[in-house]
């Protein structure tokens, strides 16, 4: 089933301006950089990025897998990766004077270590230009290699959040994700990084919805994320890029965002960001230090 495309209110945001965002993008565009606030139609690009903030999408703009919802382009990069990325990566955020770096990635299936290894140059480069910066990466599943998942988590001085997201539901994952995608893989892989990972790395997910799903298996989801220790989690309303992409079913009334998060911290969830407009990485910084009252010998790290 789908519904009628005109947004409610609550969806409708204001329009892309201000100098802060065209200095990001022509930065960005200067160092051959993509950021996901671009390429997946981010609402919250004006927001985010005239506050200073912005993810970049790192190991290219092309995905092998092809997710119905998402407006990442997809192909076959054939190995092939920007080897000046991390040292252009690090320069450009440590010149943006960020405290918090939200990095993501293209599934790159047509490489041995999904690309793990260059994420970690990515990471440490980053740690290097600036050593007292957070860093979140919003990871794919590694196909659930044990060796890549630690080379990310454990890069450069240790990786502060590690973030694949499950997307949706058990039950509408098949009609969701590429047939790549699963799961139950991806709550291994959230909870493998918490056994290999430094001692005090966060494990972050995301769910959508207005896809199909039910009350009892939005529940599930966020007990099964529990059950593998996954600290912070966030909940947003799935907009459909184009006609051609995965139809939306309903659009979720704030009040019921409301609900999700009183019931995810009522879950044992550390931090959790639940709205229309909440995306993977949205106030991802103001998110890390409340996940990091329950962990008071991490340094602390003022936030911009």
């Amino acid at each position: 089933m789908s519904i009628s495309l005109r947004k409610p209110d609550w969806l409708k945001v204001p329009l892309v301006h201000g100098d802060r965002l065209f200095e990001i993008k022509r930065t960005a565009r200067s160092k051959n950089l993509h950021t996901v606030c671009e390429e997946a139609k981010c609402p919250n690009i004006s927001e985010c990025w005239n506050s200073g903030t912005a993810t970049f999408m790192i190991l290219g703009d092309t995905c092998t897998r092809a997710c119905r919802f998402c407006h990442i382009k997809t192909g076959n990069p054939q190995g092939l990766v920007d080897e000046n990325e991390p040292e252009n990566l690090a320069t450009t955020i440590a010149a943006m004077k960020l405290d918090y770096a939200v990095l993501t990635m293209v599934n790159r299936d047509d490489m041995p270590d999904g690309g793990a290894q260059h994420i970690a140059r990515c990471i440490a480069a980053v740690q290097q230009k600036a050593p007292l910066m957070r860093v979140e990466m919003l990871a794919g599943d590694f196909q659930e290699n044990k060796s890549s998942v630690d080379a990310v988590v454990n890069a450069g001085h240790g990786l502060d959040v590690f973030a694949p997201n499950i997307e949706t539901v058990r039950r509408r994952t098949p009609r969701v994700r590429d047939l790549y995608a699963s799961y139950d893989r991806s709550l291994r892989v959230l909870e493998l990084a918490k056994k290999i990972g430094p001692q005090n790395i966060f494990t972050k997910s995301a769910i959508m919805l207005g896809i199909g799903e039910e009350e009892t298996e939005v529940e599930e989801s966020l007990r099964n994320l529990r059950n593998v220790g996954v600290d912070i989690v966030t909940l947003g309303q799935y907009l459909q890029p184009t006609p051609a992409h995965l139809k939306l079913t309903r659009f979720v009334h704030p009040q019921e965002f409301e609900h999700w998060k009183t019931r995810a911290m009522e879950l044992g969830f550390k931090a959790c960001a639940s709205g229309p407009l909440v995306r993977s990485s949205y106030k991802a910084a103001h998110l890390f230090p409340s996940a990091a009252l329950s962990f008071p010998q991490l340094p602390s790290v003022p936030l911009s």
